[in-house]
């Protein structure tokens, strides 16, 4: 790319990310391990999220990235940055509401967290608009990619427009005045809307607001001038080139359709962001699927935690909107870019290959390939399988073998995020009209999910398929499928267990593990959890799985324990977690005491991590680093050196107090020598050796490359 299309220089470039990278928190001085409640032991659960996400920006901001993946990761990180406000802001808005004063292990309360949140976000806003606006925009547009401005727009084309606004868009929009005799209109959640001024003749000036619609596309594909004749009488989405116009600014430029006669003064953008996170309460889980589709009926109508505004917007109309919308001025954002930037992620399906990373081909492992069944390749041996690279096809086959195969008598799975036209829905739906057992637990709760997987939920029914959902006041998280056949020896278990959703197009994207066994003390265990989510059980200890929420920690706690014991007899005390996120306090309290004792800890921790590595006399033993890339680092993986016999578990928990207490979670060990080997030296070995995308976490909170 030429370097005109580049207006940050390295150098700036490498400046601002250290500027952003800090955090505002001092160096630890050493600490004895008597003194572990410490709170500058500890960052912050909310904060750390925030770097986690800033992490994301920089994979949009670095010129390696191919241009339309570093358009995504832009859209990935406001994305991100929506979710953080509609669950994690909306939470501390109500502990602050509320009153609580409990702090979290760092010791921030629930308005100091709002505050750093708001100071840490503000420069990092105004890198993710020049990021667009002088980066990634200027580069879109040397390769042909252009998102034009309506003010850009040739007579032709603004004619072309006008046209499809009065046909496709002008019959959906309702615009709404607010005056005394017009309350203020509710704004639905994420929806990009104007405000718009208008002015008649005698009566002065008044505000209405025009929603943009959310049905249709937010970047409206034109024609350049030159062909716009051979569109005449055609729709836009005809249209194939790669030339763009925001859709608000279409209908911005259009106002005179919806308020004829009256004077348009102005229009600016707004978007209101809501609490998203709402809760049923225990009463109402007598119908949990009627209870779950109100809840998602009133996502759109949760209290509001931000305000979007453009930055032209006068004052007095950001104060009008504040005071009825019912927001403080911190709760208000500025932007000199486009509103609701993960929409640029609709620009990704432009058939540009040259701009997006080479095509990627899963894999099927050879011996898996050459069998028509994989019962009897199970029996022989336990199958791992690491996607995207193995693909999830197996898994998929699996459980429609099992669907047609007669002698399979019984599946039992759970379900979390399937995602939209499951073939392991079918596949299941296929084993019920074959005549087969089948129990599917489907998570009503798995958050923004809820309604695809209520459409499951009724589907599996409506088949005969015997439907739960899940265990009264806890999310059912784990990963398992169990099929139960009927063989010349009696009866046979197999099982898949894994680290991620039964979602085929996930599968695709999200680095994950799956492991296929017959091990019977591992599917009796099974068994008894299956039992466990249907009906009533107390049971806590397994012969071999790891389940939560009764006993995960305890057991973590043990191996840690026995790990600084070991350690303390021979030496070479090593614990090598991979792990989506860090946070329990209990767990984080074990890694330093082990790190006290010499132990090595070595951490890769995508996401979220409160352990500060590299404290004197409490951490310095630890290193944490993470990864953010291509895919996303989503397995799971728990090792111990334990004497020089490794023990190695995988499973869908990561060490934070919502999987631990409040999710059912299963972490189940590979024994396999030959797979233990691989999992330790060509996995969990060669990510914790990453010299590429791996970020190492520095004892002020900052992340720098490797």
């Amino acid at each position: 790319m030429p370097r005109s299309y580049q207006p940050f220089q390295p150098c700036e470039l490498a400046r601002l990310s250290d500027c952003y990278n800090r955090c505002r928190v001092g160096k630890v001085s050493h600490i004895p391990s008597s003194r572990l409640n410490r709170s500058d032991l500890y960052f912050n659960r909310e904060l750390s999220s925030l770097e986690f996400n800033r992490r994301v920006l920089e994979e949009a901001l670095d010129p390696e990235v191919p241009l339309l993946e570093r358009v995504q990761f832009l859209s990935i990180f406001n994305g991100n940055l929506d979710e953080f406000f509609m669950v994690r802001v909306s939470g501390l808005r109500q502990q602050l509401s509320a009153g609580v004063l409990a702090a979290p292990p760092d010791g921030m309360t629930p308005a100091g967290q709002l505050a750093e949140i708001r100071e840490r976000l503000l420069p990092m806003l105004a890198l993710s608009t020049r990021c667009w606006s002088e980066l990634l925009h200027p580069q879109l547009e040397h390769q042909g990619i252009r998102v034009l401005q309506y003010s850009q727009l040739q007579k032709k084309q603004r004619k072309l427009l006008r046209k499809h606004f009065k046909s496709e868009i002008f019959p959906v929009l309702t615009p709404l005045v607010f005056d005394p005799s017009h309350p203020f209109p509710h704004i639905s959640n994420l929806s990009v809307n104007l405000a718009v001024v208008i002015h008649q003749e005698g009566e002065g000036e008044r505000i209405a607001r025009v929603k943009v619609p959310q049905t249709l596309s937010r970047l409206i594909r034109i024609p350049d001038e030159d062909t716009v004749d051979d569109y005449e009488g055609l729709g836009l989405g005809e249209i194939r080139s790669a030339h763009f116009v925001w859709l608000e600014e279409v209908v911005a430029a259009n106002l005179d359709q919806l308020f004829p006669g009256l004077k348009i003064v102005g229009a600016y953008p707004f978007r209101v962001t809501r609490d998203a996170d709402l809760e049923i309460e225990g009463d109402e889980a007598r119908d949990l699927m009627t209870a779950m589709a109100e809840v998602v009926g009133q996502r759109h109508f949760g209290s509001a935690v931000r305000l979007e505004i453009d930055h032209e917007m006068p004052d007095e109309i950001r104060d009008l909107l504040a005071t009825n919308i019912g927001l403080a001025p911190y709760q208000i954002y500025t932007s000199e870019g486009p509103l609701g930037l993960a929409s640029v992620m609709e620009l990704t399906a432009i058939d540009r290959p040259d701009l997006k990373f080479s095509p990627f081909l899963p894999a099927v492992q050879a011996d898996i390939a050459r069998e028509d069944s994989l019962f009897p390749l199970i029996r022989r041996r336990n199958i791992l399988l690491y996607h995207p690279y193995d693909s999830f096809a197996p898994v998929v086959n699996f459980l429609s073998e099992a669907a047609r195969d007669p002698a399979v008598v019984a599946i039992k799975q759970t379900l979390y995020r399937a995602g939209p036209d499951s073939p392991i829905v079918s596949a299941l739906m296929e084993a019920r009209e074959n005549g087969k057992q089948v129990a599917a637990l489907v998570e009503l709760k798995a958050r923004f999910d809820e309604q695809n997987n209520m459409v499951w939920a009724r589907a599996l029914e409506q088949a005969g398929v015997h439907v739960v959902y899940g265990v009264m006041g806890l999310k059912t998280h784990a990963k398992i499928s169990l099929v139960v056949r009927r063989e010349r020896q009696g009866i046979r278990r197999y099982a898949h267990l894994g680290t991620g959703n039964y979602n085929p197009t996930t599968a695709t994207l999200y680095t994950d593990l799956g492991l296929f066994t017959c091990d019977p003390r591992i599917t009796r265990d099974l068994s008894d959890l299956f039992n466990a989510l249907t009906g009533y059980s107390l049971k806590e200890k397994y012969r071999k799985l790891l389940v939560a929420p009764r006993a995960m920690r305890g057991e973590i706690l043990e191996r840690i324990e026995r790990e600084i014991d070991q350690h303390r007899l021979s030496g070479g005390g090593l614990i090598r977690f991979k792990l989506n996120a860090l946070v329990d306090r209990e767990c984080i309290d074990a890694l330093y005491r082990a790190s006290q004792e010499g132990v090595r800890v070595d951490l890769q921790i995508r996401g979220i991590c409160c352990l500060r590595p590299g404290v004197p006399g409490v951490s310095e033993n630890i290193t944490v680093t993470s990864i953010v890339g291509r895919f996303l680092e989503h397995s799971r993986i728990y090792s111990f050196r334990n004497g020089g016999d490794e023990e190695i578990l995988l499973g869908s928990a990561d060490l934070m107090p919502r999987n631990l207490d409040h999710r059912v979670e299963a972490l189940f060990p590979v024994e396999d020598p030959h797979l233990k080997e691989a999992l330790s030296h060509e996995i969990l070995g060669l990510h914790l050796r990453d010299n590429q995308k791996a970020r190492r976490l520095l004892q002020d909170g900052s992340y720098e490359r490797v």
